[in-house]
């Protein structure tokens, strides 16, 4: 541990940027400007109030926004960032109410000083984060000073790295002065016009499509699909709880905030930024509010309830990719990948109506190279259900044979009560529509 900078360091360019994402999204209309050229746009905080389902309360949320995007002026969860992998990545933050802030990139393996942690990275109002995705996978981004607060009140987003010809595919040509035209390929899709996700289905030949490679260089001077397979629906599940107590008495952004001793770590204070009633430690956590990809699920504690039909995200919201669904809406052969990410703080248990495969955790594809040896892509039989701890992730893939009119469910564990061996206190039932038709 160490006292972060104060002011931005000198950080030469030996690679300059060449993420085609933003001129993609302007383009395509989505933005109003690129401000920096191959540069991602991320301030941050915006608070708002929102108010809950049942309308007794509203919530404090910290959100993250884009000035280059006029859809995009705060949303929870934050808008979904893609990459395609190999790209020189550059996201430019600018700090906004109580400095300072971080934006921690969760999973990827960057330079410390990109890597967003407080204490031990950048800690200033602007700074560019610098660095290279190597491994196709699902990720997310999250604001890391007061962590605590900060992810719980909303300061997050999706982080999903595609396969290395993902939107530079859509690009028909390029301007003298930078100007992007696109052609048919819809956005986000790689060179043979599919969407692909990383995966060794060797053992699964039920998903058409699936292009292996070398076993132990994988896409090592190869085909940029190997060990990649299509999909035709994507969906992205955010589970998320809240506590309205900590709403309630630590609105403040700054709450626990520490002042540095002598030896950080050993002598700090913590109790020099009081919550309405003073300290607030954030130590005593009791959800009473739930969300599925920001939808609030209407059911207090003890209930079950299901989030509507036909949910969608937009294209503007999800780096330009259209139709990714929340709630599953397909036909019979198609390929479904589901994403989910556990950003609540109580473990969940997530259970499919039908089997599934399991081809990635954590933002790492099982059974790839250089991983290849040590895991593999395995089924989750419909009905069992699947438990993560806050911040995991798996990726799913799904291709039904008859149809389906039927539920996911999501159940919100109560962490404090899980002792090995007895049963798991459940805290509430979200269930996700889930339907295939033929």
């Amino acid at each position: 541990m160490f006292d972060p900078p104060n002011e931005s360091p000198d950080t030469p360019e030996f690679v300059e940027p060449n993420n085609p994402v933003p001129e993609v999204m302007l383009a395509a209309g989505y933005l109003d400007r690129v401000t920096t050229p191959h540069t991602v746009q991320r301030d941050l905080m915006h608070g708002d109030d929102i108010e809950t389902w049942d309308g007794l309360k509203e919530l404090v949320f910290f959100l993250f926004r884009d000035r280059d995007n006029p859809a995009d002026d705060g949303h929870f969860p934050g808008a979904t960032i893609r990459v395609p992998r190999g790209v020189m990545f550059h996201c430019e933050t600018q700090g906004h109410g109580p400095p300072p802030h971080t934006i921690h990139w969760h999973g990827i393996e960057p330079t410390p000083m990109n890597d967003g942690v407080g204490h031990c990275s950048m800690e200033i109002g602007h700074y560019i984060y610098q660095w290279q995705p190597n491994f196709i996978g699902t990720y997310f981004y999250h604001c890391h000073r007061n962590t605590v607060q900060h992810f719980e009140y909303g300061l997050y987003g999706l982080l999903l790295i595609e396969p290395p010809d993902a939107y530079f595919a859509s690009i028909a040509s390029i301007d003298p002065d930078g100007t992007y035209h696109l052609n048919d390929i819809p956005i986000g899709a790689c060179s043979d016009g599919k969407f692909r996700i990383a995966a060794n289905l060797a053992r699964f030949p039920q998903f058409p499509g699936f292009i292996g490679g070398d076993p132990v260089e994988g896409v090592a001077n190869g085909d940029p699909h190997a060990f990649t397979v299509p999909y035709d629906v994507e969906v992205l599940w955010v589970p998320d709880d809240r506590d309205s107590v900590w709403s309630d008495l630590a609105p403040d952004a700054r709450a626990t905030y520490p002042r540095f001793g002598s030896t950080p770590g050993v002598d700090d204070e913590f109790d020099r930024n009081p919550g309405h009633d003073d300290f607030f430690a954030f130590n005593d956590f009791n959800a009473d509010y739930w969300f599925i990809t920001g939808v609030a699920v209407p059911a207090h504690k003890g209930g079950t309830a299901a989030i509507p039909p036909g949910l969608v995200i937009p294209p503007e919201l999800n780096s330009g990719v259209s139709g990714s669904q929340i709630s599953v809406n397909a036909r019979v052969g198609q390929t479904i990948l589901v994403r989910c990410i556990d950003a609540a703080y109580n473990s969940i248990s997530v259970t499919l109506p039908v089997d599934a495969v399991i081809i990635a955790m954590d933002g790492r594809a099982l059974g790839v190279p250089p991983f290849g040896l040590y895991n593999s892509a395995f089924i989750l039989p419909a009905g069992v259900p699947f438990h993560l701890s806050t911040a995991r992730r798996f990726d799913a893939l799904i291709r039904p044979t008859q149809p389906i009119d039927s539920f996911a469910t999501v159940q919100f564990i109560d962490t404090r009560g899980q002792v090995p061996g007895t049963p798991e206190v459940v805290l509430m039932t979200a269930r996700i529509p889930f339907v295939v038709t033929p």
